[in-house]
């Protein structure tokens, strides 16, 4: 079990061990499906098809007209061979309302559709296993991370040290946690899943596609693996941009507490992109806390900058205590499970 307060930010690096699409790749599907002139041709895509279906109901909802729908779906086509994320070319947007539905329907159906083709399924193959194959992701030492060393009297605290931050769309974390509770301990899913959500202190500033069936609120819910939902006008409600979530005060405060409050934190498959960097802290750290970050597949440059970064944000002054790894997260979670779990 972790025992010490420890916050994990996550970024779509570490969603990529799990066959979802990076920022890059989301990024150049939205731009490709939303060439709508292939429409009607043998040049069309499905993606494309379904979403000028979605685009088409969205502007009835709107009162707009197609053309008007499939011209701001054309802009983001176009920005987005500039952009460096779907959620940065959203928020150049601002002063448009309608292209920012329609980049937020796309990301719901590409992570939607992401969720579906990724190694985590739905359910696992053998009642009581992991719904995910291996032990090469980082979700599996995560699972291994929490439960090591907790007697069965005490599962309700083997999630008391451990606060996320969670720059993904997909919930991938909250699947796979309640089925990890199931395995180590041997209880129903159903009491797993009561105690990961309530127990689970977790936020997603870009929010989600949707609330899981069994998670609490009242926030529009699609099942793990949807690859088509019913009801993705609803869904395309909860995500933000980064604009969003910066005039969004409550929420920066949440954010930046787990941050403030952690003696621990951790960075993987975080890609360090500054209007990120900006939403965990307002001013730099005082408490000198721990922090290991990954790089993984970042030039020397660009390392060296996000040290400097680092360093500036948590006010770190002992070199011991700032670990830079250029590696993936499921090496970090392994690696340095001993240390995590201290």
């Amino acid at each position: 079990m972790i025992r010490t307060k420890t916050t994990l930010i996550i970024g779509a690096g570490a969603s990529t061990e799990l066959a979802m699409p990076s920022n890059a790749e989301l990024l150049v599907k939205v731009g490709q499906s939303f060439d709508f002139s292939r429409l009607g041709t043998e040049l069309q895509t499905r993606d494309s098809q379904l979403l000028a279906g979605y685009l088409g109901k969205m502007a009835n909802r709107l009162g707009k007209g197609e053309e008007a729908i499939h011209k701001a779906a054309n802009r983001l086509r176009i920005a987005s061979k500039l952009g460096r994320s779907i959620d940065s070319v959203i928020d150049q947007h601002d002063n448009d309302q309608l292209i920012a539905a329609c980049g937020k329907v796309a990301i719901v159906h590409f992570i939607c559709q992401g969720e579906a083709k990724s190694i985590l399924r739905l359910t696992p193959r053998v009642v009581g296993d992991l719904p995910i194959q291996g032990t090469e992701t980082w979700l599996y030492q995560l699972g291994q991370l929490v439960t090591s060393g907790v007697p069965r009297s005490r599962v309700e605290r083997c999630l008391d040290e451990l606060a996320i931050i969670s720059y993904n769309y997909d919930r991938s974390i909250e699947h796979f946690l309640p089925h990890a509770l199931v395995m180590a301990f041997g209880m129903s899913l159903k009491e797993a899943q009561a105690i990961v959500a309530a127990k689970l202190r977790i936020i997603h500033p870009y929010g989600t596609v949707g609330r899981l069936p069994w998670q609490k609120g009242e926030q529009a819910e699609v099942e793990w693996g949807t690859e088509q939902p019913w009801n993705i006008h609803n869904l395309m409600t909860q995500i933000r941009t980064s604009g969003e979530i910066m005039r969004d005060q409550q929420t920066l405060m949440a954010i930046r507490g787990l941050v403030s409050g952690a003696k621990r934190i951790g960075f993987l498959g975080f890609g360090y992109q500054p209007q990120n960097m900006e939403m965990l802290v307002d001013y730099g750290l005082s408490h000198d806390p721990e922090v290991i970050a990954t790089v993984f597949g970042m030039s020397k440059t660009n390392i060296n900058s996000i040290t400097r970064m680092l360093k500036r944000m948590t006010g770190v002054t002992d070199e011991e205590l700032l670990i830079i790894t250029p590696t993936r997260a499921n090496d970090v979670m392994r690696d340095f499970n001993l240390l995590l779990e201290s």
